[in-house]
This record gives C-alpha cells, structure tokens and sequence, in this order.
C-alpha cells in the first residue's frame, strides 16, 4: 500500500502526470473522545510513507513527552497540532492532511468530538464523500456517536465506514463485534443511513487498517484502506445528475465575445444542449464550451469553463444554468435545516445574507419550526438557536433564487448565512423543499404607485427612525417633529413603541427574539406608509443595529434617516418618568435595555440629537432643518 515510486527518481514528470490524473477521495474522522480518530490518520500517514525522516524524528521526541502509548509512536501527535490538543489529548480543530496511494489521493479532515465543537465538524463534514466514524470497542456505541453519526447523515455523506477501533484491547472478540454492529444497525435506521460497512480494527497495531489481520479470522470483510480505494467519489455520482452551473462571472474582454463563468456542479453539457436559467426562466442553446485549453464538445461536473449562447439573454453572476429538459427550480421561501455557528443566537425576523452557490441576497428566518437535540433526535420548540444549535426553520428571500434540494445537489442545495454587520459566517444551511406559498404567491400590480400618492400628497415620502435609550425622549421629540410637519400641511403618522404593544404588537414580550419580531414588523408597516406617500415617524428603542439596518433595506435609499436621539445611561435613568429602571435596578423587570440587555448605538445616524444639551423643542427644529436640507420639505 506504501506509496514509493520508482519514477520519483527516474521520471519526476511521469509521475506527477500519473499523481494528477488519479481521483480525489476526501473523508472525515469522526467520533467520541480519545476513540483513536487521530491515531488513526497518523497510522495512515505513516503507512503511506508521507512523513519525512524530520517529522518522524519529531514526533518520537514528542511521543515521550505528550504521549499516550508509552515507548512506542503516538502516531496520533502527527495530527493534533494545536498545543491545547496535545495538552488535553483531545481534537479541538479541523485538522486536514493529504496523502496518496497507486490508486487514489486522499484528503482526511480529523473532525473534533466534543458537543461545543458541532460547527467545526460540520465545516470538515461539508465536503466529505465519505465519514469514518469511530467507536471504541470497549465503549459501544455512545451519545457521541449518535450524534456524529445524525450530523453525517445530515450533512448528506453516503458512504460511512463504521470503525470498530481498539479491538486488541478487548481480546480481538467477535462477540463484541457483532454487539456494536447490531446496536449500531438499530439506530442508523431511524436517522436513515444505509450504505453502511463495519471494520474491526486497531489503529494503534495497525490492525485492518491497511492489511488484513492475522488477529481477527472471523473477519472476512474489507480493510480501511482497500474500502477508501475503491468507494465511489461524490463527484462520480454527480456525472449522473443533471447539470447545474451557477454563474460566477460574465465574461465579457471585447465587443464580439459574451461569456458565462463557473465551475459544473452537476451532470454534464455539450455544444448544441438547450439550457435554461433560473430563476428567469429564459432558454438558448450552448454555442461554445471555451476553456483556457481551447474549446470544448462536452464538460462533465468538475470542471471550469465559460458557456457561450446562441441567443442574446440577460445572465448576471448568481443565476444558475440548468439543461432545459430537467431544470433546477426557483422559489424565495425554503423549509431549511439551520446549523448555527456563532456566539449571537439565531433569532427569528433579524436579517441574514444568505449566500447560496455564487449568489448573495437578503435573508429573514420567518419561523423556527423546531430545534433537534442531536443526542436523542427529539425535536424541542425553540425562538432562537445557540451557538451549535440545528433547527428546522423557514425561511424567506428578497428574490427568487435557482436551486435544488440539498439531498439532490450539495452546491446547489447548502447555502451559508452572513452577519450583515461583521460579514462574517454564522450559520450553515441545507434546502428541504420551496414553500408552497412561493409559488403560489405573487405581487399584484398596481397602476396607483407610491410616485403617485406622494404627488397628491405634495411631498416625499420617507421614514424617520427616532432610536435611543428607554427615557431619552424619543416620542417626545417625535410628537413634536409630526405637529411641525401637521403645521406645514404634511400628511405624517406616528408610530410609537407603547402604543404599537397595545395592537399590533400586543402578543409580544420583551426577550431579544420578541424585540426582533416587534421591530421587524413595525419596520413592515414604515414600509407600507412610505409605499402610501406618507412620511412615517417611528419612536422605538430599536437596540439592536441589525434591525435597524433590516428596516432601512426595506425603503428606498433616500427614504430612511435614522435619528440617534442620544441620551447617556445615567441620565435616561434620572429622568426615569416610568419608574421602568427602579424596576429592572430591583429585579422586576427582566431583559430591560441598557440594564441587563444591550443597545448598541448607531454608527452612522442620519442626525445625532445630544438631549444633554438640546431641549426637545430644540431637537425637533434640528429635524426639521435637516429635512429641509435632505430636500424632504422646502426650505
């Protein structure tokens, strides 16, 4: 199995073509603490022949100081890079290597055990074609396992090897086998894995790892490495499916070329193939198949390449290039399956960026259906999910978007979602089925428009977004602010925080979700009263940013002037008019804005009203001004 060629030394250019043209296997390593799974990767590494003399000699050294496996070579240690892994003798991060054999080339991700590490294992698992999960013998199968193997089996991996590891330290028993086998088998149904194998064996004595063991004759099955040798990759099966290219790039050097970028995520395509693309539905015919190695008859799942058309249509990066015999669909509102990775909890109504293949658009959690507890797969009612949390939600978009179900395609059915403010990735997702209501649903035309009302209104039409601390003075200001406009005959309407929670918003408490729900729906109402040619008012303490920026993404830019009525803390809680901060200082009033529950104060308001040193008759001319400066009323 060694992998040593002669030709490294003879013909370096024969085996490197010889090392590009073999297929591409990447599996992770996944299971319950101190199960072997590095143990086992360092055993691969070093039957492979893929460590250098160096790093062997290292790792000796290290075996005699972190070690577990006394004199002898803790082939876990090649893996378990980080210091606090060493230290712990536990996996924290996603650890990748590579190694080959004659017959294949591998990438192992060794995936952390531990619950609080569920995201990092998720990220390793997103583009395994295969899972190796391991049990230790003497343990059986655990909640861990359990776990691993639901997250495997969600993220969608189809071929799992079952490794029942340390088997010399139960006596090499059959009867122990066979035990985790049908224990195993009995839980596997209920979350649906099928393509399951079950190998016996020991990492550390290298045991079926590579070579069949003379310690287990019972054992008439594979070893590890004949099974990854041979498994059929994902990207063989995906030959199969239908074609599906998302467009990354129009591709347009000179005036007598137009071309559409991306990578096959599915199937494959030739020259004279009608496609369509979603979510227009528009259809033409490949012209082209261009590549930087000339031209093309056919591409298959894998490959870079730049489709030109027969027809002159409207293609933009982020559509999705389908064979118009067997499309992809579009819809904007998805059951989906929700793994979050962030410290901030999901929270139904805040806005996302969702990104899905090469496109991003907005994003809102209409419902969280339900979360799993991945231990015993029961499903729990949740309002929002932790970091580490999986839930089954619903979930809406600004536009339509081509795609498949996750089952069907990977890259066409997982998206990631993004933190408008960090950009950063908190959560990853995978497409169930389009709502029903997305297609049946659609918005009505009207020849009345909002240009329309706001002509006969004589005015333009925008939102005043009042924000601040509980006591700032908010409605206050804003009540002054409409009886100035009133006065100049604007048509206005005032929305505030107290009076919303006595209708619209009376079902709602005040947790951080209930608070994103109030405010989302409040933000929806602005929306429909600019659509009217009304300049809208609102007085909310609105704390968090996101929501802020979801209710100004719901106007037109121009539309929205956020205002920062600025109070400082010790003073909004001097004024105290509603007795609100005695109450929450005493313990009565639970998740009260700037005692136990954040604001976070607007980075770049429209307008900043110091009510330090302005009155609220003073703060309401400030407005006014900038209202006439913005051109919403003449000056």
């Amino acid at each position: 199995m060694a992998h040593v060629s002669d030709l490294i030394a003879t013909d370096i250019e024969q085996y490197l073509k010889q090392h590009e043209t073999k297929s591409l296997l990447r599996f992770i390593t996944c299971g319950s603490v101190d199960d072997g799974k590095s143990t086992l990767i360092g055993r691969l590494l070093y039957e492979s022949k893929m460590i250098f003399e160096d790093q062997l000699a290292a790792v000796e050294a290290d075996s005699k100081k972190w070690g577990t496996q006394g004199e002898a070579i803790d082939f876990a240690l090649l893996v378990d890079g980080l210091a606090a892994e060493r230290e712990q003798g536990i996996t924290i991060d996603v650890a990748y290597r590579f190694f080959s054999t004659d017959k294949r080339k591998f990438i192992v991700a060794d995936t952390p055990g531990h619950e609080q590490y569920t995201r990092n294992m998720v990220t390793g698992a997103s583009t395994a074609d295969a899972a190796v999960v391991m049990i230790d013998a003497r343990k059986g199968v655990l909640t861990q396992t359990r776990r691993h193997s639901y997250l495997v089996s969600l993220i969608g991996i189809r071929h799992v090897i079952v490794a029942i590891n340390k088997m010399d330290l139960v006596g090499y028993a059959e009867r122990t086998f066979r035990k985790i086998v049908d224990d195993y088998h009995e839980f596997a149904a209920k979350i649906g894995l099928e393509n399951i194998t079950f190998i016996p064996m020991s990492a550390f004595k290298g045991d079926n790892v590579t070579a069949p063991s003379d310690q287990m004759p019972w054992y008439h099955g594979t070893t590890l490495m004949g099974f990854l040798e041979t498994v059929e990759i994902d990207e063989e099966r995906m030959q199969r499916a239908p074609f599906r290219m998302p467009v990354q790039w129009v591709n347009r050097p000179n005036l007598d070329f137009r071309g559409f970028a991306g990578t096959i995520a599915g199937g494959a395509i030739a020259v004279g193939d009608r496609i369509r693309v979603q979510p227009s539905g528009k259809e033409s015919t490949v012209a082209r198949i261009v590549t930087r190695d000339g031209d093309l008859e056919r591409a298959v799942v894998g490959q870079s390449i730049t489709l030109t058309l027969a027809d002159e249509i409207d293609i933009s990066r982020g559509d999705l290039i389908s064979k118009a015999a067997a499309p992809a669909s579009s819809a904007d509102q998805f059951e989906t399956t929700i793994i979050w990775m962030h410290d901030e909890p999901l929270l139904a109504g805040r806005p996302y960026l969702l990104k899905i293949g090469t496109r991003t658009v907005s994003a809102t959690i209409t419902d969280i259906k339900y979360q799993v507890n991945v231990n015993t797969l029961e499903h729990v009612a949740a309002k929002k999910l932790e970091l580490n949390a999986i839930g089954v939600c619903n979930i809406s978009l600004d536009r339509q978007v081509g795609f498949d179900p996750y089952d069907d395609n990977r890259d066409t059915g997982g998206f990631i979602l993004i933190d408008r403010m960090s950009n950063g990735t908190v959560g990853a997702g995978l497409i169930h089925f389009a709502l029903r209501r997305a297609h049946n649903i659609h918005m009505q035309h009207v020849d009345v428009d909002k240009a329309a009302r706001a002509a006969l209104n004589h005015q333009k039409p925008c939102v005043l977004w009042f924000t601040g601390l509980s006591g700032a003075g908010k409605s206050t200001i804003a009540n002054l602010v409409e009886k100035r406009l009133y006065a100049l005959g604007r048509r206005t309407y005032l929305l505030d925080g107290d009076n919303v929670r006595h209708g619209l918003n009376k079902d709602l408490g005040f947790t951080d979700a209930d608070r994103v729900e109030n405010i989302r729906r409040v933000a929806e109402v602005a929306k429909l009263m600019v659509d009217a040619g009304m300049i809208v008012l609102t007085a909310f303490i609105s704390p968090f940013r996101a929501e802020r920026q979801m209710a100004r993404g719901l106007v037109e830019e121009g539309e929205f002037f956020e205002i920062f009525v600025d109070t400082p803390l010790a003073v909004a809680e001097e004024r105290d008019v509603k007795g609100l901060y005695k109450k929450a200082r005493r313990g009565d009033l639970k998740n009260f804005t700037g005692i136990d529950s954040p604001y976070e104060q607007p980075e770049n308001p429209e307008l900043r009203l110091d009510t330090v040193t302005f009155d609220p008759e003073k703060a309401a001319d400030a407005v006014i001004e900038a209202l006439r400066q913005h051109g919403i009323i003449e000056a």
